[in-house]
């Protein structure tokens, strides 16, 4: 019964969730830390602080890593799939059957003011407890600033470090002596096991490579390192794919367009991109094995690393720089706000109106998320 809870909730979070990661995150926060309580505001905003100094998609990071929390890694599987099957799907349908499919997805306009909306509640409930006093908003402020004015993958990494070292000295005094609870039950030996996966493949794939012809071969080392190296977001992997696929010409950029606009158009992680790029170069099987290689080194990573992780909190200096982070992450939720949400976003008059509206639908009246996505399809049809 709870597995099965897991996959509904995770299913309908993935059939709804639009908007990118850093929605990803507010659909995450308000249906699991509000509205079920799984995790408490510390716990979650512990685990988006780990994923964001990660590589990888940090979303579904975040979303397997509430899995494992409720049950276990097979919980942490369960948790990923229901989020990600529903745009692999689709994604791998697109490549098979609208190759040719236009790139006038306009309608997609109204899902975008939703991430606006979405965002901004998330923002707004994670300040509240996360910001409380002048410090940590000065922190936060630190990491919107850089974030917003360096443009560079690793930048929002340098940010969360340093708040992390200025945490040491703000905050080392204010230890919590109570009990950290223990919520992934993931025993060190698995952990160092998938850590020592991680390297293995990343240095190995490149050598086997090189030394072979294989498509198949080529294909999965590229999808690994992508998903191994990449910070900041599943934007960010795309130039990677970009350089891997069509500069050497194993795909065309036509199709490589197409494929783009496709996967900001579905909801889910924007790493299913890869489904869509396997599966026009080798079928439903290079589909389903592209996905396997693009979110494999993140979820390695994240296995070998939550076992340390939890008994490294339970540490005074630890705690003092997991405030800090907290803080910063919300500067990091604020500038993805602005960038690339609101300036990709609102654009005119209208559009400002219609996400303040979805706001408040959501923030005060407490229309579900559903219906909120809902409203946004159909702003985008009649109004763009």
């Amino acid at each position: 019964m709870k597995f099965l809870e897991i996959l509904l909730v995770s299913l309908r979070l993935g059939l709804t969730s639009f908007g990118g990661p850093t929605a990803h995150l507010g659909y995450f926060y308000d249906e699991y830390v509000k509205r079920r309580q799984w995790l408490t505001e510390s716990q979650y905003t512990n685990l988006v602080a780990l994923c964001q100094f990660l590589p990888g998609p940090a979303s579904s990071q975040v979303g397997f890593g509430i899995g494992v929390a409720k049950g276990g890694l097979l919980g942490g599987v369960i948790s990923f799939l229901g989020f990600t099957l529903p745009s692999v799907i689709v994604l791998m349908l697109c490549a098979l059957f609208l190759l040719s499919y236009s790139d006038n997805l306009t309608w997609t306009h109204g899902l975008k003011l939703v991430a606006v909306a979405v965002v901004l509640n998330a923002i707004l409930g994670m300040a509240t407890k996360l910001v409380p006093d002048v410090k940590t908003k000065l922190l936060a402020l630190f990491t919107l600033i850089i974030s917003v004015l360096i443009s560079h993958s690793l930048s929002q990494l340098a940010a969360l470090i340093i708040v992390a070292i200025a945490g040491l000295v703000l905050f080392r005094t204010h230890h919590n002596a109570q009990k950290m609870v223990k919520i992934f039950n993931i025993p060190k030996k698995v952990g160092a096991s998938a850590l020592i996966m991680f390297f293995i493949l990343l240095i190995c794939l490149p050598i086997a490579n090189y030394a072979s012809t294989s498509q198949w071969i080529a294909m999965i080392d590229a999808f690994y390192r992508s998903g191994a190296l990449v910070f900041g977001g599943g934007h960010v992997v795309l130039p990677l794919l970009e350089q891997s696929f069509v500069a050497t010409e194993m795909i065309s950029t036509t199709d490589f367009l197409t494929g783009y606009a496709l996967a900001q158009a579905v909801p889910g992680p924007l790493f299913t991109f890869a489904s869509y790029i396997g599966t026009v170069m080798s079928g439903v099987t290079g589909g389903i094995v592209a996905t396997i290689a693009i979110f494999l080194p993140a979820f390695l990573l994240l296995v070998g690393v939550l076992p340390f992780w939890e008994h490294v909190q339970s540490n005074r200096y630890a705690q003092a720089m997991l405030k800090a982070v907290s803080a910063g992450v919300v500067g990091i939720l604020i500038a993805a706000l602005y960038d690339p949400i609101i300036t990709s976003t609102i654009k005119s008059q209208l559009d400002f109106v219609i996400a303040a509206i979805l706001f408040v639908l959501l923030a005060y009246c407490k229309v579900p998320s559903w219906c909120i996505v809902l409203l946004g399809i159909i702003a985008g049809v009649i109004l763009y």
